[in-house]
């Protein structure tokens, strides 16, 4: 079982796996921009969370898979566009790491409240 398989067993309620699913993607598209200079489109974002969800046989309908990965690829390109290249990649890596939950770290923390503040604003507003 992969690291963010564990993860999202872990996230027991709905919320939580929304921002668990969010702060995946989000790891994602970083990696994919630092590393190939591309950006995950929003249906391969929404792919990526039907993927990592069927292995736990959990699903998500496909506008709320779009809806989050659009909320990832939004707080990506935000992260991208507010930091140095070398700082980017250090907040990637931390990020990555961060998909195994026995991996702790103030970059993780502060990236998944970030997750969490991305939900939030749009169920909210």
């Amino acid at each position: 079982m992969s690291s963010l398989e564990k993860g999202l067993r872990s996230a027991v309620t709905e919320r939580g796996l929304r921002v668990a699913l969010i702060f995946a993607l989000t790891a994602e598209r970083l990696s994919a921009h630092y590393e190939h200079g591309q950006w995950l489109t929003e249906a391969q974002g929404a792919t990526l969370v039907a993927d990592w969800l069927g292995r736990s046989k959990r699903s998500l309908p496909l506008e709320e898979r779009r809806h989050l990965s659009d909320l990832s690829d939004q707080l990506a390109r935000q992260v991208a566009g507010s930091v140095s290249r070398e700082v980017g990649l250090h907040i990637t890596h931390e990020m990555m790491e961060a998909l195994d939950p026995n991996h702790q770290s103030d970059v993780g923390q502060t990236m998944m409240v970030e997750c969490e503040r991305m939900l939030d604003m749009r169920t909210d507003g």
